[in-house]
């Protein structure tokens, strides 16, 4: 048992548009934004959403202890598995006879990466990959998880075709001054992603604790401002709504509280093109033990 694990159960609806870019691409279709094909609405991956998450705790946490980040750029995941076997006085040599000296040193292994990985503590990973004298930091399920973003509405995606000045190449550079060149951009949608945050496996599994469900909802809330770039337009989270159990396993099924939550165009735009154009509606009252709160 973990002691300082949360508590509650939470469920949670993330509210986020794009405006002139592109979301999400999908390399097997050109980098195309992600789309349902029969109902024509854009998709965003929840690996995508949890990026920008791990994007922004590295940013504002950096080195501070407990806050690393397991899964991120220029960091194979064995030099972070290394750390844990080294906190633990172990080696390529030492770690076969360990195995059989205790037969809980994996567990120890799997404590130390939950402790000093946020992303970690909070999706969970698989950290089988580093298998020296078949010793290794093991699976953790992580306590929170998302699901795909959905825009509320069919999307219209554009090919926009550019030029520009740089050339590649000194022989294409005596032969033309500008290169053609495209990227794809979703003109306006807003988007709708739903996520899940179990009691239960932050104290059975990671430690999940309330200041990292503190940071989680600051993460969600800033995912996209210190990650703009002039592919993904202008994109900014516009409601995280949250519903706490009092609980650990919950007061009632996740489905009911997603449904209280309702986005549709307002009766007179023709077309939306901005979040205003939208109306969001929740409703006022919930089952016994589950409260609501909303933020933006």
């Amino acid at each position: 048992m973990r002691d300082n694990a949360i508590q509650n159960r939470y469920e949670f609806v993330i509210l986020f548009d794009v405006e002139n870019g592109n979301p999400n691409g999908d390399p097997d279709a050109g980098n195309m934004p992600r789309i349902d094909p029969e109902s024509g609405c854009g998709l965003v991956t929840d690996v995508c959403l949890k990026r920008k998450i791990r994007n922004f705790v590295e940013t504002v946490k950096e080195d501070e202890a407990g806050f690393d980040i397991y899964i991120k750029d220029n960091v194979p995941l064995n030099t972070s598995d290394e750390r844990a076997y080294s906190h633990l006085g172990l080696d390529e040599k030492s770690a076969k006879d360990a195995k059989k000296a205790d037969p809980d040193i994996e567990s120890k292994l799997r404590d130390f990466m939950c402790e000093n990985f946020f992303d970690i503590r909070t999706f969970g990973a698989v950290m089988t990959t580093f298998t020296k004298a078949a010793l290794n930091c093991g699976q953790v399920r992580g306590p929170v998880q998302l699901g795909f973003a959905k825009s509320v509405e069919p999307i219209a995606p554009q090919e926009i075709t550019i030029t520009r000045n740089a050339i590649t190449t000194k022989e294409d550079f005596s032969k033309k001054n500008t290169e053609m060149g495209h990227k794809f951009i979703v003109p306006y949608a807003l988007y709708r992603a739903e996520g899940y945050v179990s009691a239960n496996l932050a104290r059975k599994s990671t430690g999940f604790s309330d200041s990292d469900l503190g940071l989680l909802w600051e993460a969600i809330l800033n995912m996209f401002e210190h990650d703009h770039s002039a592919a993904r337009g202008k994109m900014a989270v516009r409601k995280l709504i949250i519903f706490r159990h009092d609980s650990e396993l919950g007061n009632t099924p996740a489905h009911k509280l997603f449904e209280a939550v309702s986005v549709k165009r307002r009766d007179a735009v023709t077309l939306a093109r901005s979040y205003g154009d939208y109306e969001v509606t929740i409703a006022d009252t919930f089952p016994e033990g589950v409260s609501c709160t909303v933020r933006e």
